[in-house]
């Protein structure tokens, strides 16, 4: 019995949250099959079939890392390898199903449970009798010293869904990470340092379906080179998931230089990340962002207190996004290790916060001293000139 007639190796991609957006729902399955587009080689194509997703027409040989590159989309919920069949006769299906288990069925017994699912009401079998007919030929098949049926716990869950002109049949779903597509909840703009947290929280915003630009900060000559190429690391990582991701590279030692010169030592670490919000808020205006992106967590050093946060966020006229705010360091150590950055993010490498880094930060820092510390600068206009004089370095990187 020839069990590979008519057979075509086919992705069934399912959508997750994208499923409930009633009727928007064409509107973020339009977004997603566009994102899964860009993945798709040449001569390959994905569709809407049947409240499913199909990618079809590609090298059998190259299913698994096209499968990868998929599970890696947001709003993919999960990815199935399958085979579709155009005939709907029993006898057909039955060899298919027997043709698809051959290869995964070694020398040990494998015990195999059949779901049938009849999507065609019409077709004259049910769905439990699709099943035990499925599940018959594979008892003959392979013979009871091979296989055997288990309703509970079985090694494989072989699915046979029939439809109104084909038949998927599969067994595993690879999972993915699930969200929404890009480009369906706005633009933001990250503050990416090359530590564990930031990447993290970018990541988990675009999962969102925030499209995410960056901006790094370092004080060369301070900070070495390698560290920008680490972060240009970080940023091909995160691309892998949001298609591409641009980095605006700035040198921020004028401002720390100047705020050194003129402000107390313990109010620094607040006063440059003040400095930080301000250059990032004019790159987002800039380049269309309503956001900001941090991964400040609260409590996790002297300028993630509650008061810190409340005076950083007085500097910028935009929102701030803190996805990773009450989270614990184990949790975010966890989801960095997931997605890849963790790695990179330990390299030792020192950023632009290790520079002028006061002996005793304050803590809790009063808005009323930190406005009257800037003013020691000379005012908004030096504040002007200093930020220019950061725009000045200002060089740009694009990961994807």
């Amino acid at each position: 019995m020839d069990h590979t007639v008519n057979i075509e190796h086919v992705l069934i991609v399912r959508y997750g949250e994208v499923a409930l957006k009633g009727r928007n729902k064409p509107y973020f399955e339009k977004k997603l099959l566009a994102r899964i587009g860009d993945v798709l080689p040449e001569g390959t194509s994905a569709r809407a079939d049947g409240g499913l997703l199909l990618v079809t027409g590609y090298d059998p040989a190259r299913e698994d890392a096209l499968a990868r590159a998929i599970l890696r989309i947001f709003g993919v919920s999960t990815v199935s390898r399958a085979w579709r069949l155009r005939s709907r006769e029993m006898k057909d299906i039955c060899a298919a199903a027997v043709g698809w288990l051959d290869p995964r069925i070694q020398q040990e017994r494998v015990s195999f449970k059949v779901f049938g699912k009849r999507a065609d009401k019409t077709y004259p079998v049910t769905s439990p009798d699709l099943a035990a007919a499925v599940g018959e030929a594979i008892l003959e098949a392979f013979g009871e010293d091979r296989v055997r049926v288990d309703v509970n716990r079985p090694d494989i869950r072989l699915t046979v869904h029939l439809r109104r002109n084909d038949v998927l049949i599969f067994d595993d779903a690879e999972k993915g990470f699930g969200g929404l597509p890009p480009g369906t909840n706005g633009k933001g703009l990250v503050l990416l340092s090359g530590g564990i947290d930031s990447p993290v929280a970018a990541w988990l915003l675009a999962k969102r379906g925030m499209r995410i630009e960056a901006v790094h900060f370092h004080s060369y000559p301070y900070t070495s080179k390698r560290a920008e190429e680490k972060v240009k690391e970080l940023a091909e990582i995160l691309a892998e998931y949001t298609q591409s991701l641009r980095v605006h590279i700035l040198n921020l030692l004028p401002a720390q230089e100047a705020l050194a010169a003129a402000c107390p030592e313990s109010e620094m670490t607040i006063l440059v990340r003040r400095m930080m919000m301000r250059a990032a808020e004019l790159i987002a205006r800039r380049e269309g962002c309503a956001f900001l992106i941090t991964g400040e967590n609260l409590g996790q050093v002297a300028s993630q207190t509650a008061e810190a946060l409340a005076v950083t966020d007085a500097s910028s006229g935009l929102p701030v996004l803190r996805p990773l705010i009450a989270l614990d360091k184990v949790e975010i150590i966890e989801r960095a290790q997931e997605i890849g950055t963790y790695e990179k993010s330990i390299e030792p490498y020192e950023d632009c916060c290790t520079v002028f880094l006061p002996r005793h930060p304050v803590t809790k820092p009063r808005i009323e001293a930190i406005l009257a510390s800037e003013a020691k600068l000379g005012g908004a206009e030096v504040i002007d000139k200093i930020l220019a004089e950061v725009f000045a370095t200002e060089e740009v990187f694009e990961a994807g």
